[in-house]
């Protein structure tokens, strides 16, 4: 009798597409080349030149390590730093930092995010998506206040987005 049920689970488990499987040990990840996030980059920048700002962009990958950084001739000695940190704090915390920015206000749960080492809770971070996952981030900064370097960083996204896997 042992035998017939086990027989009948595991016929059972075949045939409702719940088969146990192995996990897999490796997994596989999508990131953009070094010439689509330089592509990106230059077109942020070349939006933000168009709106008369001179910022520095930074593009870093899934796992927040850099990719791609550029600074154009008058931006602020702190942008390249704070674009990093905007991207990468959009990868880490999966989220746009505009939106990281209302949710950390003072008095909100999510306040003490703003205290964390890189955190920047400005506008001008976006994650870079295709396929359902983040596959890079993108940080504008310099340009006068968060709105514009969004409006840059869209620009950048725009740019290459024919290029992702969706």
């Amino acid at each position: 009798m042992t035998n017939a049920l086990a027989k009948a689970a595991v016929a059972l488990a075949l045939f409702s597409g719940t088969a146990i499987a192995a996990d897999s040990a490796t997994f596989n990840l999508k990131a953009l080349t070094p010439e689509t996030a330089l592509k990106a980059a230059q077109a942020a920048l070349a939006r933000c030149r168009a709106d008369g700002y001179q910022v520095s962009v930074a593009l870093v990958d899934r796992s927040g390590l850099v990719q791609v950084v550029l600074r154009d001739r008058y931006a602020g000695a702190h942008s390249p730093d704070t674009a990093t940190n905007k991207a990468w704090t959009a990868v880490s915390f999966r989220t746009n930092t505009a939106e990281l920015m209302k949710i950390t206000q003072p008095g909100q749960p999510s306040s003490g995010i703003r205290n964390l080492p890189r955190v920047i809770a400005l506008g001008g971070g976006k994650m870079i998506q295709a396929g359902g996952s983040i596959i890079a981030g993108i940080g504008v900064s310099g340009a006068p206040g968060g709105d514009a370097d969004d409006v840059c960083a869209d620009a950048g996204i725009k740019a290459i987005a024919d290029s992702l896997e969706f």
